[in-house]
């Protein structure tokens, strides 16, 4: 299977230098499976592409849905029950870059558990394992906390943690990570509608959203200097962290 999401970011920086933004961004969920034509392929070059190495694993050597697979057979999940996808934006052209893409895994239609799969604009990965200890469906009013352990923005320390909330239904998401470290963090959102993903609608988000993953990383660097010229600290890159995937906690949860 294959959607389209068509959606929205937002993100809101708190502290002593504030900013915020909010743009539109294209997704597509896929089980990994299946290749789309006539604008959508996977593993081979189109307009808008999939490629198992860009997700699952090391950056620039995913192994794909297997790898996603084996990472919840490690901890005990009924994998034979699940339906497992992505949440990712596509590759436009020869272009590939994803801030965080979600590896997702359903029992009876509802999310038990997901990975956020996080890039930055210097090559590393980390990806946050998130889930309930007795994996039982994640509510919307559930947060999932994960210890912030890779370097995303050069304006941020590596400390502090994530929270969390992810609900995903027939129709739509609505997915919110805020970053808490003392009195500084960043709430960033990501909503948006599940619509087939038909060529007309692939030709669309082409028209609309012209050179995708190339806008998205712009986009990155244009926030950057601002938060320069506003006077935010800039830190130096340290090392990735090891392993590649941290778990996380439950950090509250509805009835």
């Amino acid at each position: 299977m294959i959607e389209l999401v068509s959606a929205q970011t937002y993100h809101c920086r708190r502290g002593s230098v504030t900013n915020a933004f909010r743009y539109g961004v294209d997704y597509v969920l896929t089980d990994m499976t299946q290749a789309v034509a006539p604008l959508l392929s996977r593993n081979s070059f189109n307009l808008f592409s999939l490629h198992d190495h860009h997700h699952g694993g090391p950056r620039g050597q995913g192994q794909g849905v297997g790898w996603f697979r084996n990472e919840l057979h490690q901890r005990g999940f009924p994998v034979e029950q699940a339906q497992l996808l992505l949440l990712t934006q596509p590759s436009f052209l020869w272009f590939h870059f994803n801030p965080v893409s979600f590896w997702i895994a359903l029992v009876d239609g509802t999310p038990r558990a997901f990975i956020a799969e996080v890039n930055n604009t210097f090559g590393h990965r980390h990806c946050y394992f998130c889930a309930h200890s007795d994996f039982r469906a994640i509510a919307r009013s559930d947060q999932i906390e994960a210890e912030k352990l890779m370097h995303v923005s050069p304006f941020q320390q590596v400390a502090g943690r994530y929270l969390f909330t992810f609900d995903m239904t027939d129709r739509a998401f609505n997915i919110r990570i805020s970053y808490e470290h003392g009195d500084q963090g960043v709430l960033a959102t990501l909503n948006g509608l599940r619509t087939p993903a038909t060529p007309g609608a692939l030709a669309r988000v082409a028209i609309r959203r012209p050179l995708g993953a190339v806008r998205v990383v712009a986009l990155i660097y244009w926030q950057a200097l601002k938060l320069w010229l506003k006077g935010a600290p800039f830190l130096r890159k340290p090392k990735p962290p090891k392993p590649l995937v941290s778990d996380g906690k439950t950090s509250r949860f509805g009835s």
